[in-house]
């Protein structure tokens, strides 16, 4: 068994929330038991993934998306309601951690999917939230070949990207900035980077990629976001010697 505030504290100072303005709270959100013997891992704190942590036996849920937002009704609505009745009547604690989870630099969904296709990080802002880049440069000393990298992405995240394949024909740099982050393409283009990965598209980066030289790659803002708050799992099981499951709710956006 491991104390559940001192997870949340190792997670608070490792993601330096402190250092962050988001769009809601990062740390703990529903307070429940204070002894942890199972950690469960979801991309986004609703309904499902609080049922599924519940049926596994978790004692903590850690979410990339939590509960609360700012653009949320302040009065709960009764599916709200919902998740913290489950949440409250089993002593399932609940936290997220959101823009910390994006850009730390080792665990964080960038800096991971950068590595996982093949690129190594350097030095660069990109993917500016709430005053502060989040996203990633990665580099590779061997090009790619363009479609080569397209098939990589649809096997490493599990899903077909949309593509506008409008760079070079070998890729030698690529900004990712993962979930919802379409116009950072702007960025990538004014860094004169090969290729940019985001989650969700949107109407105008068609043209702009065209008419950036870019390629455009929209690999779904669930699965792009997968990677940190797993790894993050991962290293509360080494340090504490807890189990950890993570669980995946697939969303096609």
């Amino acid at each position: 068994m491991a104390d559940r505030d001192e997870i949340i504290s190792f997670c608070d100072e490792l993601l330096e929330i402190g250092s962050f303005r988001d769009y809601g709270p990062n740390g703990l959100q529903v307070p429940g038991v204070t002894e942890v013997n199972r950690v469960a891992t979801a991309v986004s704190a609703h309904l499902d993934s609080i049922t599924a942590a519940v049926e596994t036996g978790a004692e903590l849920l850690i979410t990339h998306h939590g509960l609360f937002w700012d653009f949320h009704p302040r009065a709960l609505t009764e599916p709200m309601a919902a998740r913290l009745k489950l949440a409250l009547g089993s002593g399932l604690n609940v936290a997220g951690y959101h823009l910390p989870l994006d850009g730390h630099p080792e665990v964080g969904n960038n800096a991971l999917l950068v590595r996982r296709l093949g690129f190594e990080p350097v030095p660069g802002e990109i993917g500016e939230a709430k005053g502060r880049p989040i996203g990633a440069i990665g580099r590779r000393e061997t090009p790619i070949a363009a479609q080569d990298l397209f098939d990589l992405v649809a096997r490493e995240l599990d899903r077909e990207p949309l593509v506008f394949a409008d760079g070079p024909d070998q890729i030698r740099t690529i900004g990712v900035v993962t979930g919802s982050a379409a116009s950072d393409v702007h960025r990538a283009i004014e860094l004169g980077l090969d290729a940019y990965l985001t989650g969700e598209p949107s109407e105008h980066v068609m043209a702009d990629a065209r008419e950036g030289h870019i390629h455009f790659l929209a690999a779904g803002h669930y699965a792009t976001e997968t990677l940190g708050v797993r790894r993050l799992g991962d290293l509360i099981a080494e340090r504490f010697g807890v189990a950890h499951e993570f669980i995946d709710v697939p969303n096609p956006i």
